[in-house]
């Protein structure tokens, strides 16, 4: 009885994973105004007046001045005049590609390109269009079978928001105690990192927080309302527990399965139920570690069983895997080994978690550092001989032939020199045990898998090239080439109509 009723809960729970879509969900990260070159150039220059510059898509970023009066770099000032509308006209690439989500950098009112320093939350700036452009994008999105998130960046505003000028300059003002306004500080407010552009808000104020989350017309829920799925939470570690616990208390309550997704630069425990997933760059850092030698691949396996022992796996799944973004080095500039490259994409598509891939690392863009990481789509790069986006298009096909990789549990095993591990749900067709040799030399390991259901004298199919292997009284023995990844999954056999797997669910 305790058998049945076992794995009876184990299916229900797998069950409810595979309906939530938050879990193991795939992010393709849009930068609005790099993605897609604007239809009518003259329109979208109008933007744009001095200090401002437009610039021409085949341009690149480089790194420019500081200017202590506009308080921002003269790189923050330069636009490509991407807009919601070309995000729009791309929805098929995106959809095709294998995402699941669609996450935009900030779309809100702001001075700088990047627009973590909102003008006004509620509006859309107007270079990227309109709030009907927005809702008709997440409409257009939803018939895609794509979920949006937008990019919320609650912690600090913009030092040219009316609010704040407001709260600035009068000592009456209504929303004076929005931030921290005060003589002891350099430019009489707090500003984040100690800038001036962009001053600290004081969450903790009744005000801001019915502002930003509290009410029913709040920015939080209003854009949910509209019809957005989830917010990623700028710096999110900087609005401590009690409030992101506060904003994911709202966000469900405007909308029951929204994603809350927390940016979280240390390790990635501790913060839930705070919020739903964090921004985890814990996993793929460790990954990158072991791919340069740093780190064994059966020391990496002990530190992801670590995190998800601290983390809890159903956490894990609704959390992003972060291997580059808007901030970090793209993968094609931490790596010049193609191989490498393909391994770290490999793990973000195997490891439990939301992979995020950041627009242009599925081509193999290059970019190191910002503002070099945040260059204009280069959609010649688009086409069949390109080796990057063919594996990647592969891997994600077999993420989505594998339930198991989407919301499966997640073993490391006991492997030297390999990273091993297994995704499992329950049931013996999904099992899969996935093998990375980050050396330079073919390794032979023997080890446990740890899978109870497969039996003695069966085969293990790797999916990506078709190799075989006997795994037998619960030990597999392995050959793997240098700088590979091998993705197996139960062989059913049946001679003469019989297999031992016929009563093995």
């Amino acid at each position: 009885m305790f058998a049945i009723t076992a794995q009876h809960s184990v299916g229900s729970k797998m069950q409810d994973r595979a309906k939530d879509w938050r879990n193991g969900a795939v992010v393709y990260q849009v930068f609005v105004d790099r993605f897609v070159p604007p239809t009518d150039q003259a329109a979208a220059k109008s933007h744009f007046e001095s200090p401002r510059v437009f610039k021409s898509w085949d341009e690149l970023p480089k790194a420019g001045k500081f200017s202590e009066t506009s308080g921002v770099w003269s790189h923050e000032l330069e636009f490509w005049g991407g807009n919601l509308n070309g995000v729009s006209s791309k929805l098929d690439y995106i959809s095709n590609l294998g995402a699941d989500v669609l996450y935009l950098n900030p779309i809100h009112e702001a001075y700088t390109n990047h627009k973590y320093d909102a003008i006004d939350y509620k509006k859309v700036d107007p270079a990227y269009g309109s709030m009907k452009d927005l809702e008709r994008l997440i409409q257009q999105s939803h018939k895609k079978s794509l979920k949006v998130v937008l990019d919320g960046v609650f912690n600090h505003m913009g030092r040219r928001s009316p609010v704040f000028q407001d709260a600035l300059k009068n000592p009456k003002s209504l929303y004076r105690d929005w931030f921290f306004i005060d003589s002891k500080y350099k430019n009489g407010y707090k500003g984040w990192i100690g800038g001036t552009n962009m001053p600290v808000n004081q969450v903790e104020s009744p005000g801001m927080a019915k502002y930003l989350w509290g009410s029913s017309d709040s920015v939080v829920q209003s854009y949910l309302k509209r019809g957005i799925d989830g917010w990623r939470l700028d710096v999110a570690y900087e609005l401590g527990k009690d409030i992101l616990a506060d904003i994911t208390k709202s966000a469900h309550k405007a909308k029951k399965d929204s994603l809350v997704v927390g940016e979280m630069l240390g390790y990635p425990a501790g913060w839930y139920p705070h919020v739903d997933g964090q921004y985890n760059l814990f996993a793929t850092s460790v990954c990158k570690e072991m791919l340069s030698g740093e780190l064994t691949g059966g020391h990496v396996g002990a530190l992801l069983n670590d995190w998800i022992e601290d983390a809890g796996i159903d956490h894990a799944l609704k959390s992003w895997l972060v291997a580059d973004n808007h901030d970090m080095d793209r993968l094609a500039s931490v790596f010049e080994s193609e191989k490498d490259r393909f391994l770290m994409l490999a793990m973000l598509l195997t490891l439990p978690g939301s992979p995020n891939i950041y627009y242009g690392t599925e081509l193999g863009m290059v970019g190191k550092g910002d503002p070099a990481n945040r260059a204009p789509m280069k959609w010649d790069l688009v086409n069949e001989s390109n080796k990057t986006l063919a594996w990647t298009k592969l891997l994600l096909s077999v993420r989505k032939r594998l339930p198991a990789l989407k919301y499966g549990d997640f073993t490391s095993l006991r492997s030297n020199k390999l990273l091993a591990f297994t995704r499992t749900t329950g049931k013996l067709r999904e099992n899969v045990i996935v093998l990375v040799n980050p050396t330079d030399r073919t390794v032979k390991e023997t080890f446990s898998h740890r899978i109870g259901n497969l039996m003695s004298w069966q085969s293990m199919e790797d999916v990506l090239t078709n190799k075989r292997v006997l795994q037998k009284s619960g030990l597999i023995a392995v050959e793997v080439p240098a700088k590979s990844i091998q993705i197996f999954v139960p062989v059913i056999d049946r001679t003469n109509g019989f297999s031992p797997y016929d009563r093995i669910k």
